[in-house]
């Protein structure tokens, strides 16, 4: 990694995926290293407030997926690409890396595991969604195929959980919503690679979620072969940093086992 710039309590940097895609990342704190993978239109930048509060027992990375803020966005675009882009930042972040993924990043972040990306504990929150939410998914995708992303982006704004704060930006990532398209599979989680995720996998939802964003986390957590489930009371799908990060913590302190033989 080349370090780029300075920042007060870490540094930002560069790493060089597979196909020559450069990745942009934040790294905070000293300890066991954890990776965080954002959801859709979330960058490294939304991942701060989580990333200081984690960084008290580890050294958290952060990065821009591809298509995103810093990072650079090699066509065409494939999610074999964007788990190489996660491979190699996981190469970087140390041995027995553990991963934690909001929304869509968690469903990349099985998806990786289950593709062999040699890896610590897995946390995912929300990573998948209800039929219901697919289907608009698929609504959106298709209106980015013709070229339609304002129109896109606010049917997805529309009913979703983005914080306003980065709504502002929105329409800059506006063409990586069909990216995580691609990564739920057309709208759900992967199940007929859940088999290979060995690492242990912790689900969280928010008790305030919708019925079915909670039914679909606990089928989840039921298709992985070593996972667990946890719901945070009163929570919704833009969880709060401060009641996430000490479940997180709690999990990635248990025995840390490295799983998989390396992504191809």
């Amino acid at each position: 990694m080349d370090e780029v710039s300075g920042t007060p309590s870490g540094f930002r940097g560069r790493v060089t995926s597979r196909d020559g895609t450069s990745i942009a990342y934040e790294r905070y704190g000293e300890g066991p290293p954890v990776v965080l993978v954002s959801g859709a239109l979330g960058t490294a930048a939304g991942e701060r407030a989580l990333a200081g509060l984690l960084a008290r027992r580890f050294s958290v990375v952060a990065y821009d997926r591809r298509g995103r803020g810093g990072s650079g966005d090699t066509g065409p675009y494939a999610v074999e690409r964007e788990i190489e882009d996660l491979a190699a930042v996981v190469g970087e972040s140390g041995s027995g890396t553990a991963l934690h993924g909001t929304g869509t990043g968690g469903t990349l972040a099985l998806a990786a595991v289950a593709a062999g990306l040699s890896a610590g504990p897995v946390s995912v929150y929300e990573p998948s969604c209800p039929a219901e939410a697919a289907a608009r998914w698929r609504r959106v995708a298709a209106l980015l195929a013709r070229g339609r992303r304002a129109a896109a982006l606010d049917l997805f704004l529309a009913d979703s959980a983005v914080p306003a704060e980065l709504r502002p930006g929105a329409a800059d990532l506006a063409h990586t919503l069909a990216y995580d398209l691609a990564v739920l599979d057309e709208g759900t989680v992967p199940e007929r690679r859940l088999d290979r995720v060995h690492a242990r996998v912790l689900v969280v939802d928010g008790g305030a979620s919708p019925a079915g964003t909670r039914a679909t986390a606990r089928a989840l957590t039921a298709a992985l072969p070593r996972a667990r489930h946890r719901t945070l009371t009163g929570q919704t799908h833009e969880v709060a940093p401060h009641v996430l990060a000490p479940v997180l913590e709690e999990f990635l302190t248990e025995d840390r086992e490295p799983v998989g033989v390396g992504a191809g």
